[in-house]
């Protein structure tokens, strides 16, 4: 216990240093002059100078248009005045919710907002019993997805990398 306690001590008191001895070497830093580019120390280099007068660089780049955050924040501001309302940023979402509202009583039900799941179940039901036996389920599940080319590398490649595998 005195062991963890001592080794405590010590590190606080090692870290209360170093933060006395960096404030002290700021403030020598921060109080001295700048050097005099007129004047040189012995043994030291002058600061180099040249004359740009007469230089020419490259061409800055030229904007090719607004980022996409920008073309983002553009969509949503409708009336141009650099700042999105909150009817702005609701505006996007007008045209879907009035796909979902199918009643148009501005109020969405649990049906209408669940329409693609009811109609999905609806379109499985084929005896329309309202209840949806294991070969009507199955006609729900989402068509697979095509399996991408892995490797768009040279034949050559492909059958070097597998002749590395079987001598593994």
């Amino acid at each position: 216990m005195n062991r963890i306690v001592l080794g405590a001590f010590i590190a606080l008191l090692m870290v209360g240093v170093g933060l006395f001895w960096l404030q002290g070497r700021a403030e020598v830093e921060k109080g001295a002059p700048p050097p005099d580019p007129g004047r040189t120390q012995a043994g030291a280099m002058a600061i180099p100078t040249a004359n740009v007068a007469g230089m020419r660089g490259p061409a800055p780049p030229v904007a090719s248009g607004p980022s996409r955050e920008q073309q983002r924040f553009f969509r949503y501001d409708r009336d141009h005045d650099g700042k999105i309302t909150r009817n702005e940023m609701l505006s996007t979402r007008t045209a879907a919710f009035r796909k979902l509202d199918k009643d148009g009583n501005n109020l969405l039900s649990f049906e209408e907002w669940a329409v693609t799941t009811v109609d999905r179940f609806q379109g499985a039901d084929k005896n329309h019993d309202g209840i949806l036996t294991p070969a009507e389920f199955a006609a729900t599940a989402p068509p697979p997805k095509k399996a991408e080319a892995r490797c768009a590398c040279s034949g050559e490649h492909r059958k070097r990398n597998a002749d590395d595998d079987e001598g593994d």
